[in-house]
């Protein structure tokens, strides 16, 4: 018999905040240890970094206004922070996750075994290593969706004006969708689900997806927060799998 170990939550954003239970979870410590390790270090070097370079940044996009906006710069500073702190987030958070990714996955799948009372997997070290090329391929996969849309949200970042007010929005809004994508696809593609099917699955589901995602990427741009949102997100994106996903995919 199935049976959960948590009461369902009813949003896409109680998900995550299952997930920060759910990573104490009796016997999947030793999978949550590694992802930490690794936010620590990228992660809080890179936010030591950016706290030194922050005001810099700032000075040199708010430069790009034509002299008759100048008078816009004191309200589009805090945008000017959400976007700058969003685009940095996600470029480490995706490069932790690629140096995570194995552990990641092993993480989701001890999870959805307690989540659904099947026996654990006997997976060591050995089988991570012959799961690595599945599991970069998919890491590639998605680099491949994010790099196009990305390039096209950068160039309008440096739009004068309107890349300074509707950009931080969209930046945002896109990285959520892919903060979604990222951590879902664990679970997914321990089901072997092909990654288009994944994507229009979380579509059917969009604003559950946005919601589990938005809140991961507001998270991962706060700090001490950050170092622990991995495997937390992970976890709840396996919770989400099990509840909407796992009988109508799960056979893949």
């Amino acid at each position: 018999m199935t049976h959960r170990v948590h009461p369902q939550p009813r949003s896409g954003a109680g998900y995550l905040l299952q997930g920060f239970s759910l990573m104490l979870t009796p016997g999947l410590r030793r999978f949550v240890v590694i992802p930490i390790i690794v936010n620590v270090l990228l992660m809080g070097g890179a936010f030591a970094y950016l706290l030194s370079q922050f005001g810099d940044w700032i000075d040199t996009w708010l430069a790009t206004l034509p002299e008759w906006l100048s008078w816009l710069s004191f309200v589009l500073w805090p945008l000017v922070v959400i976007a700058i702190l969003v685009v940095f987030s996600y470029f480490f958070s995706t490069l932790a996750n690629w140096i995570a990714a194995p552990f990641n996955g092993l993480l989701a799948e001890h999870l959805e075994a307690k989540l659904t009372g099947a026996p654990s997997p006997n997976d060591g070290m050995l089988d991570v290593v012959k799961d690595l090329p599945r599991v970069m391929k998919r890491e590639w996969q998605k680099l491949m969706y994010y790099i196009p849309k990305a390039l096209g949200l950068l160039l309008l970042l440096w739009i004068p004006a309107l890349g300074q007010t509707l950009g931080p929005v969209l930046w945002f809004l896109f990285s959520a969708w892919m903060m979604a994508i990222q951590y879902c696809d664990y679970p997914f593609d321990n089901h072997k689900v092909a990654f288009p099917t994944m994507r229009d699955s979380l579509k059917q589901r969009r604003g559950t997806s946005l919601s589990f995602g938005a809140v991961v990427m507001l998270f991962t741009m706060t700090p001490v927060l950050n170092l622990l949102v991995m495997p937390a997100a992970v976890c709840g994106a396996t919770a989400l799998w099990v509840d909407t996903y796992k009988s109508r995919l799960g056979r893949y």
